[in-house]
């Protein structure tokens, strides 16, 4: 009877604990500065993977990271800035490509798109202007595959070109993440 006894006292003492616990993350979360993309909240607490498959406008990305095998990699600590085509970016490719990188066979080539998408440390829209700015109305950042996209400034837009000279620009900046930012873009850019 005793250990009966005991035994839902520890139950009751873990539940009360496990409760606190989501009571008290659950707080946290709704006082931070969330972003809104693609009809969800974007918590700066969550990392890059743990917030975009939330977002309903990358569902298309969010499936070529898992296909290119870079989960873990854009869940790691970073920190990392990823400029992040939508759904609809996705769809301004010709008819097929999205189908033909997400086969097994084209895996190396999937991996080198999205990691084109990434840059190496965090870069918030202001450090990015700041860095147009230095360099006369350009700014180049080394991708992590190795490639380069040039920044520059188009009225008040952050816009990028990447290496085939294909535009895209920044729709929602600054989508705060625990491992690094997300810039969102409208296009896909496309490495040499």
């Amino acid at each position: 009877m005793k250990s009966k006894f005991i035994t839902a006292a520890l139950f009751s003492i873990a539940l009360v604990a496990g409760t606190s616990s989501i009571v008290a993350q659950d707080s946290m979360m709704k006082n931070e500065k969330t972003v809104m993309v693609g009809g969800a909240a974007m918590y700066p607490s969550k990392n890059i993977v743990e917030n975009a498959v939330n977002s309903k406008d990358h569902t298309t990305l969010v499936a070529a990271v898992k296909a290119a095998d870079l989960v873990e990699t854009l869940q790691s600590a970073g920190p990392f800035t990823v400029f992040a085509p939508t759904n609809e970016a996705f769809e301004k490719l010709p008819k097929g490509t999205v189908e033909t990188l997400l086969k097994p066979e084209n895996k190396k080539t999937l991996q080198t798109v999205l990691t084109y998408h990434v840059v190496a440390g965090k870069h918030s829209a202001a450090d990015i202007m700041k860095d147009i700015k230095k360099g006369n109305g350009k700014a180049t950042y080394k991708t992590v595959s190795g490639g380069t996209l040039t920044a520059m400034m188009k009225g008040k837009k952050v816009m990028l070109m990447d290496e085939k000279g294909g535009m895209a620009t920044v729709t929602i900046a600054d989508v705060n993440q625990s491992n690094g930012v997300i810039h969102v873009i409208d296009s896909v850019v496309l490495p040499k």
